[in-house]
């Protein structure tokens, strides 16, 4: 939530400064001799500035002691309290403040800050209605209002309430990071880019708006531009572990699974261990195949969190290719206890039981996985294989048809269709489901000699598949 200034200005690096030091020095030997007004309020900023609020509490009670019609010295007070936590304190502060100059809008637009840090956006929109309907330009009356339309996720009056904000004050060194991420938030995401864009236009060392930026660009597919996005973002910040995670992300979808293994293990560097960064190490290894590493790092995420059904996944699908089919499908099943409604899951169980030999097991998996996820064309030809082996013909072409209506044009399906056609001595369709095969893919031919091979002797059959063809 923005804040007002203490109300002063920035007295760093200015020869003012050692002045002011001077006069905090003086002061904290006799606080009592201090009665001028603008000297307090500076001490009061310098304590401020310094991240002492509760010295620049004391001296601005000490000023208000002295000047209590003092509206500004009450403002101030509550802008102290507020920062303290002390909401309801800084709200009666205020209060005291407008009685003495109602139409003061830092008072009213502080006021309404506070009103929303308790959570009472009505007020604090009214608030911040008073104080534009005083100043109906004042910039910061709009900003914060959008910061408070945001926090109640009325995203699209806040974009018009920053935009507003943004046509009065370009420069402003907020606005365009509240659009991008209230644009990010409405999955607007070319604008949102625009927006981030012009922050960093006015503040290029954010390393927050060059992070937001690269969430928005990998969602966009950009992913290139989104790991350089990332990149600023660390150069400004190298511990952005955050940063780090998302890089490595991005570095996937590129497949750059090497760059992003480094990426994810600088996480686990700045933040110790952690299930997921566990997870994905361990899925960049196995996309390379190097299923040892992959292994280790699927086990360390289930080490840290027992409970990760992608983990037991991911370590049951090693063992699959280890070939060690059984510990592949009680990896399966822990996943499947954890997550019983996932197809993904189902499927690989009836892979892993279907290559295992254990045909009722993946009978029953498969049909789960139909069940569950009936778009799925695999799920349905791993079904239909398995129905066929269980000398289920019948089943075994239904399944395969539902297989075809959701891949057409897959030739794979039609040649292994036609297994169970011939199974069920319906040979005109048999020739016609491998003459579609081969019209969809000609490298069928060749294994057609071996899973046809009585089919393949047959000089009749191989004339009417033209496969003697010169």
């Amino acid at each position: 939530m923005s804040m007002f200034d203490f109300g002063f200005d920035d007295y760093e690096d200015s020869a003012y400064e050692s002045h002011v030091r001077e006069l905090v020095a003086s002061y904290e030997d006799d606080p009592d001799s201090y009665f001028d007004s603008s000297a307090l309020e500076d001490i009061a900023t310098f304590y401020f500035e310094s991240g002492e609020l509760e010295k620049a509490l004391e001296v601005i009670d000490h000023l208000l002691h002295l000047h209590s019609y003092t509206s500004d010295a009450w403002m101030r007070r509550g802008i102290l309290l507020n920062n303290l936590g002390r909401h309801e304190e800084a709200l009666a502060a205020y209060e005291e403040a407008l009685s003495l100059n109602p139409v003061d809008t830092e008072t009213l637009i502080n006021k309404g800050i506070t009103l929303d840090s308790l959570g009472r956006t009505e007020e604090a929109l009214t608030a911040y209605e008073d104080a534009l309907s005083i100043n109906p330009l004042h910039s910061e009356a709009l900003f914060n209002r959008g910061i408070t339309l945001e926090r109640d996720d009325q995203l699209q009056a806040a974009v018009r309430a920053f935009e507003a904000c943004a046509d009065i004050e370009p420069e402003h060194p907020e606005v365009w990071y509240e659009l991008g991420y209230c644009f990010d938030r409405l999955t607007q995401d070319e604008r949102s880019v625009e927006c981030y864009d012009k922050h960093l236009d006015v503040d290029p060392f954010s390393q927050d708006a060059w992070y937001n930026r690269g969430i928005v660009l990998n969602r966009m597919g950009r992913f290139e531009d989104a790991v350089s996005s990332y990149e600023m973002a660390i150069a400004i910040q190298d511990d952005f572990a955050s940063a780090h995670y998302n890089q490595g992300n991005a570095l996937a979808n590129l497949g750059a699974l090497d760059r992003a293994v480094e990426s994810y293990k600088r996480v686990l560097e700045l933040e110790g261990p952690d299930a997921a960064t566990f997870y994905n190490i361990a899925l960049a290894y196995e996309e390379q195949e190097a299923f040892d590493d992959a292994f280790s790092y699927y086990e360390r995420a289930i080490d840290e969190e027992s409970s990760y059904p992608e983990a037991w996944y991911g370590l049951g699908s090693c063992y699959d290719a280890y070939g060690q089919f059984d510990s592949a499908i009680e990896c399966f099943e822990h996943a499947l206890q954890l997550e019983p409604g996932s197809p993904k899951f189902w499927r690989a169980k009836a892979d892993s039981a279907y290559k295992a030999g254990r045909v009722n097991a993946a009978l029953d998996a498969y049909r789960n996985a139909v069940d569950l996820d009936n778009t799925n064309e695999h799920a349905w030809v791993g079904y239909a294989e398995t129905l066929f082996e269980s000398q289920r013909p019948e089943k075994a072409l239904e399944a395969y048809r539902q297989a075809l209506q959701l891949a057409p044009d897959s030739a794979g399906t039609y040649f292994r269709q036609a297994k169970a056609l011939l199974a069920l001595g319906r040979a005109d369709e048999t020739i016609r489901s491998l003459k579609t095969a081969f019209q969809l893919d000609p490298a069928t031919k060749e294994e057609f000699r071996f899973a046809y091979p009585d089919l393949y002797r047959n000089d009749q059959v191989r004339q009417m598949l033209g496969l003697d063809r010169r």
